[in-house]
């Protein structure tokens, strides 16, 4: 007898159950991913997520850190929502388990984690999907996809960092993968009066939703879709109507949500994505933070994004850039997408690259596509050739992955780790006081950061609001007229290019405050409101040492921690390890007079 065929019912369960599977070992890597990060990239990771999150889940009095952006409704708050929610959750949990300060803190540090790991497996997972869709499942080219984005150095550095980068590139690719792809091909065009699917229908709406929600996160995001939509006019304008029907309609249904959640975000009626293009596009304030060469992107950041991979992402892309022949072969319909991928890339890369603004991370919803396109290229170069050509190439592969691995592992373990460590440092240092208070002198620190502003996290990592901290800032010149823009300095650039020393006798009490002989603190002697008394922890970077040594020489002040930050230095201003001077507590001083 015959074995019985399986059902479809069967097989469907059983591809459930793969996907599932795959997705859940993502989410396991993607987990110790970032268990394992110890270093810092930038700001934004904090300041555009998790600071806003923080002050939305415990309150104003809690100590976050509300940047510019937020105060003026330049961000969607749809993000920091999301980690908001996981904060409560994680404190509701911390209270009724009665966790004490150090665990509760642990907890709260990790909890971002959680969602940010789930994000960042849902890059991998719909890259993989996405080469399904256009190779097949059980294609070489599908499986070396995964290989790509799974060991990529870029996604591990950067997928489980809390950018709102991140959460765009998964919205993207997921909404690529729903895309009607099949209306670009020959026979589109002849069976497009049919209507369409109830399966087909509801993909399309899935796509448009999620990319709707991608251009509210990041509103250049609509520049993909912008792309894809002109290049349906080229292939099959019969559809250009249900498209425009129904991403009307999805981006409408957006809207609304967007609309309420900032509103009652920011207590009026707010819409961030106009607020964006007025303030970066229209008023250029985006230059006020850097200004890259015409030819970054292509030069640099691309090479950052893909490293190894890089040649075979050029290959790939000089493929794509060839039309395909307009038929319904096989061959030509993985063509056909992999050439409107390249133009999606390449068209996104250049018209970005007229703004003089830029960052790696906005072309970081650009990978998914690239890896792709460069999966075809990697497979057929390490296609089996005849001894000796095979074992040459298999080397050349395990040198890749030995090279990710490296670039990977330092920069998530090496790289710009001081300024995180030495958050734990001051964090552990509260801790101590909360459990064991000290007598005759005040139970909760205060620290000054002495740094370029944002050199650091604030409450996400502070946790405690007892730490009361202040740090240089950087508030663009919003309100200055354009003409005087080019000569404004910010707090950071004050005390850094004219005269540190100038900035602290302007700025901070008198150092007789805080004299080797001096009985007093600093806080109970500062007169003048408009001075900040000296904390009792001061950070700063090793460059500035020989300043702070000079003008406060003969002072309380001693180094009580020093950590390593990186080897290599984009800014002269962080040269050096992480330096804590801090003041003496009463004990202390009873101590070094006994």
């Amino acid at each position: 007898m015959a074995p019985k065929k399986p059902t479809a019912g069967h097989n469907d369960l059983s591809d459930d159950f793969t996907l599932w599977t795959v997705y859940f070992l993502l989410l396991a890597w993607r987990y110790t991913n970032a268990a394992s990060l110890r270093t810092f990239f930038q700001p934004d990771e904090y300041f555009q997520a998790l600071e806003p999150a923080w002050n939305l889940a415990f309150g104003p009095d809690s100590g976050a850190w509300i940047t510019w952006e937020w105060r003026e409704g330049l961000r969607s708050s749809l993000h920091p929502v999301l980690f908001a929610i996981f904060y409560r959750a994680a404190g509701f949990a911390s209270n009724i388990s009665d966790l004490g300060p150090t665990d509760r803190a642990d907890v709260l540090i990790r909890t971002p984690s959680l969602l940010q790991s789930a994000i960042a497996a849902a890059i991998d997972f719909f890259t993989w999907r996405l080469a399904h869709r256009i190779y097949g499942r059980q294609s070489k080219i599908t499986h070396v996809t995964l290989l790509l984005t799974a060991v990529s150095p870029w996604q591990w550095f950067c997928s489980v960092r809390t950018f709102s980068n991140s959460l765009e590139t998964a919205l993207t690719v997921f909404a690529l993968y729903y895309w009607p792809w099949e209306w670009y091909s020959a026979s589109s065009e002849k069976g497009s009066n049919s209507r369409l699917s109830g399966r087909f229908a509801g993909n399309l709406n899935v796509s448009l939703f999620a990319a709707a929600l991608a251009c509210i996160l990041r509103p250049t995001n609509v520049l993909v879709w912008m792309v894809l939509t002109v290049l349906l006019f080229r292939y099959n304008t019969s559809k250009i109507q249900t498209l425009a029907v129904r991403a009307v309609a999805c981006g409408i249904l957006v809207l609304i949500v967007s609309l309420i959640a900032d509103t009652a975000f920011y207590g009026k009626l707010t819409f961030p994505p106009l607020n964006f293009l007025q303030f970066n596009v229209v008023q250029s304030l985006s230059t006020f933070y850097g200004v890259n060469r015409p030819d970054y992107y292509f030069t640099e950041a691309l090479s950052l994004m893909l490293t190894t991979a890089l040649p075979f992402a050029a290959s790939g892309l000089w493929q794509g850039l060839r039309r395909p022949a307009a038929s319904d072969a096989e061959e030509d319909r993985v063509r056909q997408v992999r050439h409107l991928l390249t133009c999606t890339v390449l068209s996104m890369v250049l018209v970005l690259t007229l703004i003089t603004h830029k960052e790696v991370r906005f072309i970081y919803p650009l990978l998914p596509m690239l890896h792709v396109i460069a999966a075809e290229p990697m497979t057929n170069f390490f296609h089996p050739f005849p001894v000796p050509a095979s074992y040459t190439r298999r080397a050349l592969l395990a040198l890749m992955m030995t090279a990710n691995l490296l670039i990977a592992s330092y920069a998530g373990t090496t790289h710009q780790r001081g300024v995180i460590d030495v958050m734990h440092y001051l964090r552990q240092q509260q801790e101590a006081r909360l459990q064991h208070p000290p007598t005759g002198s005040q139970p909760n620190i205060t620290v000054g950061f002495l740094m370029p502003c944002h050199s650091t996290p604030w409450r996400s990592h502070l946790v405690h609001p007892e730490i009361a901290a202040w740090a240089l800032t950087c508030e663009p010149p919003i309100d200055i007229p354009p003409e005087q823009r080019a000569t404004y300095l910010d707090e950071a650039d004050v005390f850094y290019k004219t005269s540190a020393e100038d900035w602290l006798r302007s700025n901070m009490a008198s150092t007789d405050t805080i004299k080797r002989d001096s009985l007093e603190t600093s806080s109970d002697t500062v007169k003048d409101d408009k001075l900040r008394a000296w904390p009792e922890y001061l950070v700063f970077f090793d460059q500035l040492a020989p300043t702070l040594e000079h003008y406060l020489t003969g002072t309380q002040y001693t180094e009580c921690w020093r950590g390593f930050n990186t080897h290599w230095y984009d800014d002269a201003r962080r040269h050096g390890e992480v330096v804590v001077w801090c003041l003496p507590t009463p004990e202390d001083r009873e101590r070094q007079k006994s």
